[in-house]
């Protein structure tokens, strides 16, 4: 099949109908088709020939060409493609190197292989502009809604017809039972588009958070306005879900706002989510606030937040628990969600209790340790003594200040406080040293005997074991496993060292040991102040 001037323009015809129905530039057609061409002839000439071919947009006309590149002596290493400049002499005056020297060769007849393989570059590489506009078409879609129609079911995943191609919606994204026939017409959120080896996927969800709060911002003009913003999305799919939202407007009540005029906003956005129930909940920037909010409708009576260990307690009164908690968990884990903190919801008497049993623990370790009556030992709990070491190096004051205590009754009591923590101290090293530590460890300015102890039974015995050590391993920390926090245990934690505390007493054994620059450490923090501020 020889390209002749009968089908000519029905070349330019092919490419530009092909373009059409694809939706992309008519010239990549054609660069497709010149791909093709030079292929087929290529399997005529020789595949070691340069063979180029150009078709003539206006009129569609092929010409084949041969091209020989110019090279230096020692360089050439395809005698079909490349010639020395000697050679080159031949068609040139002056040929320097990298020049080109074409000749035009004669069309060739595609024969049906021929022919065959110039079709398959040609799909091909249409296929490829078309993955490319694709990509290029919805990569600033990803977190958007749009709105398709089902094609078909495969493995329970739908794909979906997004106008210019195809999108999935995987069934872990689906909402519920919620099943889909051809031809439906499906709204869903864009969560990610990647490029991926048979060509761009467009993924689809309904599960997503931030549906919802898409969903919402195309019912409610004042988030598409920016004038009420939404802080935080917790969704359990197709069941229950809470959002927080902020006004930016003293004007405007954002719950009010979100809910519309009797639920026609919130119902919208209701229905679209499968029935979903939808708690619109006012954002605080105090988070004991916010939470009390977000654990509506049950009442709380309290709430202790733990900053350092991200975690949150919650009281409340004993016939508001399971309200609190919600059916399976829900209402807290939604909550938990919202807030982003671990929380544990404890009823008046569940605190109680706790109470109680810390302020007999106090009481009994300082009838013991002092020597008290069970009276007096109560009375220091009551005052607001936790532990030995407030009693032994608390202003003298502070002790007087409390009901029948005088001044030698007070020296008294921190005497005896005192003579029990040295006396603690003592036994600490000499275990500590029964284990081998080492007194470089011991003699270190901010480890107490008791905690060179702790060390020391976990294998830590020199100031290098020490320095080695991760600020989370002496501290505690928590770490998030399946999505669950899981909370590590440190070996200082029981003596309440902080991880600030933690990082400062390893960067200090390790400058001791000369392994870290105090020089460099401080050029590093003054380095990374001035990003902050300029952060900021």
């Amino acid at each position: 099949m020889a390209i002749t001037s009968a089908n000519q323009l029905e070349l330019l015809q092919t490419a530009e109908a092909v373009a059409r129905e694809k939706m992309i530039d008519p010239d990549l057609v054609i660069q497709a088709m010149e791909d093709s061409l030079a292929r087929a002839a290529k399997s005529r000439y020789g595949s070691e020939m340069d063979i180029r071919v150009k078709i003539d947009r206006k009129t569609g006309r092929a010409s084949f060409t041969r091209v020989r590149t110019v090279v230096e002596d020692d360089a050439v290493e395809n005698y079909q493609a490349q010639l020395t400049v000697a050679q080159a002499k031949q068609y040139l005056a002056d040929p320097q190197i990298g020049d080109e020297i074409v000749d035009e060769v004669p069309p060739v007849d595609l024969g049906r292989i021929a022919a065959q393989s110039a079709k398959q570059v040609i799909l091909q590489k249409v296929r490829e502009a078309e993955r490319d506009r694709q990509f290029e078409e919805f990569k600033d879609r990803k977190g958007t809604i749009i709105n398709g129609v089902v094609k078909r079911e495969e493995y329970g995943n739908i794909i979906v017809d997004i106008g210019r191609g195809e999108a999935i919606l995987r069934r872990n994204e689906k909402i519920g039972r919620e099943s889909y026939r051809p031809n439906d017409r499906i709204r869903a959120y864009i969560k990610d588009v990647r490029r991926e080896a048979r060509g761009p996927q467009v993924f689809l969800s309904r599960t997503d958070p931030q549906f919802m709060a898409e969903l919402f911002k195309m019912e409610v003009p004042e988030i598409y306005d920016g004038i009420i913003e939404i802080k935080a999305v917790a969704r359990d799919p197709g069941s229950r879900a809470k959002i927080g939202v902020i006004s930016y407007d003293n004007s405007i009540d954002p719950v009010g706002a979100c809910v519309g005029m009797r639920g026609s906003r919130v119902q919208a956005v209701v229905n679209e989510l499968q029935g979903e129930k939808i708690d619109i909940i006012p954002w605080n920037e105090d988070q004991a606030t916010f939470l009390v909010n977000a654990l509506q409708p049950a009442e709380v009576s309290k709430v202790v937040i733990d900053e350092e260990g991200g975690k949150i307690e919650v009281v409340v009164p004993d016939e508001q628990l399971s309200l609190a908690i919600g059916r399976r968990g829900q209402n807290v884990r939604l909550a938990s969600q919202l807030t982003g903190l671990d929380i544990d919801i404890l009823t008046e008497a569940e605190e109680s209790e706790r109470r109680q049993a810390e302020f007999a623990e106090r009481t009994k370790l300082f009838m013991e340790a002092l020597d008290l009556d069970e009276f007096f030992a109560q009375l220091l709990v009551a005052e607001g003594f936790t532990s030995l070491e407030e009693v032994a190096y608390v202003e003298l004051d502070e002790l007087l200040s409390i009901e029948g205590v005088d001044e030698g009754t007070a020296e008294e009591l921190q005497a005896r406080a005192r003579d029990f923590i040295e006396e603690q101290n003592r036994k600490a090293l000499a275990t500590a040293r029964e284990l081998g530590v080492e007194d470089s460890l011991i003699g270190f300015d901010g480890l107490t005997p008791q905690m060179v102890e702790a060390l020391a039974k976990d294998g830590i015995k020199t100031l290098e074991d020490f320095a080695t050590c991760a600020d989370w391993e002496l501290a505690g920390g928590w770490t998030t496993v399946n999505g669950e926090r899981v909370k590590d245990e440190g070996l200082l934690e029981k003596f309440d060292v902080s991880l600030e505390e933690a990082q400062h007493l390893v960067m200090t054994a390790r400058i001791q040991l000369g392994w870290v620059d105090p020089a460099e450490l401080e050029a590093e923090e003054a380095a990374d102040d001035g990003e902050e501020e300029a952060e900021a």
